[in-house]
């Protein structure tokens, strides 16, 4: 009995010492605080849209609690950035206690104040601590962009035709229509961001001049390095009826949930020239067509969720020298997908009703592959309407029972032969072809004639013996 009560005085004492130490403020110059970062550093900000929130730690390494005497934004209210400590919002905060051993956050956001100007702007601020004497700081720095925004706008009938330049980037924030009669020319350079679920409605006309050296870009609004292959971060470019015209050339069209979606399910749908443009990265999506007349030439359709491309329920499509190349979900978190890459129907059942028209498709010196076991889908559910298509000097993947004998349909095909892409990885997609490919030197000359330059602008015919796909191999 006495050896219990002599061990427990002890440690009586010692739990007494120790949890008055806790509660001590320690006040010693050589009490510093420690922090999980030097640097808060945001990607590009764009005007007037604040940035997303980022965060940080402070920590009290100490076996006593310290008392922080102020934590103040060096440029104060003319500070672009707002602090939010303890769940209050402030640029300045006085007395703040951390317990020993312990931490708080400290998150932040930036608002980018525009300058008229094109070129990126870099924002500087930083968060200045002092305690017991001590001036410690972690510096914010923030790119920022000022932009021509886009919230909900209408190009309306009565308005003169529009003429997007490269100036300075566009942001399209609860998306914008191209009203009946009216149209929008994009120039080459041009950027356009899309804030998340927005949209890009065509009833009028569509042009969008790029070129090589300058692709016209359509993508999402998050400029963090997170964000370059992520999919479904805005809507679709979608050309509804009425719309007419359309010409897109030299545009990367990426991160969204369908990258153009021509026509509706019951009415006479637009029509699109597309020629030398990527779109990847859908969610759904990269061509959604519906009874419309679509002339596509050196295109790269690539990594969508379902379709690469869909065409539905009539209409005349022609495709050239394209890749479609489906592999959403190999290198990548992304759910794995079921759909073929290349659907061709003349019909769809929607809510037990059966829309139908007569359908063309044509497919010359393309390559059609993935990582399905089949990649071309084709249905025919009403026999009341025709369904026309034809493979020419095509590589394609079909499962081994797809049935290629019929000449009038397939001619000079490559028949699930990997295509040796340079690169099918999410991070480094490059769909041009490596040295041994089958693609090479096998497509139909007579069709490369007509599209006498590739993706690149080599020249395809130049030995004679084109390749199929949007590239043209070049040593």
């Amino acid at each position: 009995m006495k050896f219990t009560y002599k061990l427990i005085i002890p440690i009586l004492i010692f739990i007494t010492l120790f949890s008055c130490n806790k509660d001590k403020t320690i006040t010693s110059h050589d009490a510093k605080l420690n922090f999980s970062t030097d640097t808060v550093t945001f990607d590009t900000v764009f005007t007037t849209i604040g940035s997303t929130t980022k965060q940080f730690r402070i920590y009290n390494n100490n076996n006593s609690k310290i008392s922080i005497s102020s934590i103040r934004l060096a440029n104060g209210d003319d500070s672009n950035f707002r602090l939010n400590l303890n769940g209050i919002s402030n640029n300045f905060f006085t007395d703040i206690e951390i317990p020993s051993n312990d931490s708080i956050f400290v998150f932040v956001e930036v608002n980018v104040d525009p300058n008229g100007k094109n070129s990126p702007m870099i924002i500087h601020d930083s968060l200045v601590f002092i305690t017991n004497g001590n001036t410690q700081d972690v510096d914010f720095i923030a790119f920022g962009q000022d932009v021509h925004l886009i919230n909900g706008q209408i190009i309306p009938v009565n308005a003169n035709d529009t003429v997007w330049t490269n100036d300075k980037p566009y942001l399209i924030y609860n998306s914008m229509l191209v009203d009946s009669l009216k149209t929008l020319t994009i120039e080459a350079g041009a950027k356009l961001y899309f804030h998340k679920n927005s949209n890009l409605l065509v009833k009028g006309t569509l042009i969008v001049n790029g070129t090589l050296e300058e692709p016209i870009i359509f993508q999402g609004d998050r400029l963090e390095e997170l964000y370059d292959n992520i999919p479904g971060q805005w809507g679709a470019i979608a050309l509804i009826p009425g719309s007419q015209g359309n010409i897109i050339n030299y545009a990367i069209i990426k991160n969204g949930v369908v990258g153009i979606q021509v026509g509706e399910y019951d009415k006479i749908s637009p029509d699109l020239t597309i020629t030398n443009t990527k779109i990847q990265n859908m969610t759904f999506g990269g061509i959604y067509a519906f009874n419309s007349i679509i002339n596509a030439s050196n295109n790269i359709i690539a990594n969508c969720g379902y379709y690469a491309v869909s065409l539905l329920v009539g209409g005349n499509y022609d495709f050239n020298h394209c890749t479609i190349a489906n592999y959403y979900g190999s290198y990548s978190s992304y759910s794995n997908r079921s759909e073929p890459s290349l659907v061709i129907s003349n019909s769809i059942s929607v809510d037990e009703d059966t829309l139908a028209g007569n359908l063309d498709a044509n497919f010359g010196n393309c390559i059609i592959y993935g990582n399905n076991t089949n990649e071309i889908g084709i249905g025919e559910i009403s026999s009341q309407v025709t369904l026309n298509y034809k493979f020419d000097h095509c590589l394609i993947k079909v499962d081994k029972n797809f049935d290629i004998s019929d000449k009038t349909r397939f001619t000079e095909i490559i028949k699930n032969i990997d295509p040796e892409f340079l690169s099918i990885k999410n991070d480094s997609l490059n769909f041009q072809l490596k040295p041994n490919s089958p693609a090479i030197d096998t497509g139909n000359v007579n069709i490369a004639k007509k599209f006498l330059y590739d993706y690149n602008h080599h020249i395809r015919i130049e030995d004679g013996e084109p390749d199929l796909g949007a590239y043209e191999y070049v040593e």
